[in-house]
C-alpha cells in the first residue's frame, strides 16, 4: 500500500448515531428481536437484508468467510443452502460450528450469531430446491463449487448438458434435488445485537443460551 493510500485509509471515519438500543427495547427471545430488526431492514430498502457473512474453520485450521443468503429463520435456528462438497461444506463436515454476521449499514446495525451447525432433512432441502428458478436448479447441478475449473466455457457447456438432461417442463421437480446439495441450520448459542453510536460508543447486547432460556448482557464497545 502506498504512503498516500495508507494515509487516506487511516483517515477514513464514519460517525454513527441514527438510533439507540436500550435493554428495555429487547425482546426476551433473540429470534423475535432479530425478526423485528429484519422487518425494519426490509422496510428501509436494505439491499439483500438476508445476506450474511458465514465464518467457518478451514481444513487447515485458518478461518474462512464468505457471504451466503439466509433462507429461513425460526426458533430452531437460521437456515442456508449450499453444495455439500463446497469448501464450506467440507469445513462444516469437519467442524460443524460457525458464525453468521448481518451488517445493515443503512440502519447502522449488526447481528452476530454463533453456534453448532447441522444439516436439515432432505425433505426440507427438496421443498426449498423445488421453489428455486429453473436456471438456479440447473446451476446447482452444473457447479463443482469451490473446485478449480479450466474456464467459463467449461461451466457454460456443463450447464447446457444439464438443461438437455433436465428440460424445463414447468414442473417444480423437472430438475431433481442433487444428493450433494442441501441446507444447513445454525443453532445459536449466542446472539449479539450491535447499534452504532457517536464516538464509537456503540450499543451492544449479548444473548447467551441457558437451557431453554436466554440471558442478556450489555457489552462494552
Amino acid at each position: 500500500m502506498s504512503d498516500s493510500l495508507r494515509r487516506s485509509v487511516a483517515a477514513m471515519r464514519q460517525e454513527y448515531g441514527i438510533g439507540q438500543l436500550s435493554r428495555s427495547d429487547l425482546d426476551a427471545s433473540p429470534i423475535r428481536q432479530f425478526e423485528h430488526w429484519f422487518v425494519q431492514a426490509t422496510a428501509a430498502d436494505v439491499r439483500e437484508p438476508n445476506a450474511m457473512t458465514l465464518a467457518t474453520v478451514g481444513e487447515d485450521g485458518v478461518p474462512n468467510a464468505r457471504t451466503v443468503l439466509l433462507k429461513d429463520c425460526d426458533d430452531l435456528g437460521l437456515t442456508f443452502f449450499t453444495n455439500y462438497e463446497s469448501r464450506k461444506g467440507r469445513e462444516l463436515a469437519t467442524r460443524p460450528a460457525a458464525a453468521l454476521l448481518f451488517f445493515w449499514k443503512e440502519l447502522e446495525r449488526q447481528v452476530h450469531f454463533r453456534g453448532p451447525v447441522e444439516r436439515i432433512t432432505s425433505q426440507e432441502s427438496e421443498a426449498y430446491f423445488f421453489s428455486r428458478p429453473y436456471e438456479s436448479r440447473i446451476g446447482a447441478w452444473a457447479s463443482h463449487q469451490s473446485r478449480e475449473i479450466p474456464d467459463r466455457a467449461w461451466l457454460e457447456t456443463r450447464s447446457q448438458e444439464y438443461r438437455e438432461r433436465f428440460p424445463d417442463t414447468g414442473a417444480p421437480d423437472a430438475v431433481p434435488l442433487p444428493d450433494f446439495w442441501g441446507g444447513y441450520r445454525l443453532v445459536p448459542l449466542t446472539v449479539e445485537f450491535w447499534q452504532g453510536q457517536l464516538s464509537r460508543q456503540h450499543d451492544r447486547f449479548l444473548y447467551r443460551r441457558q437451557g431453554e432460556n436466554w440471558t442478556i448482557q450489555r457489552l462494552s464497545p
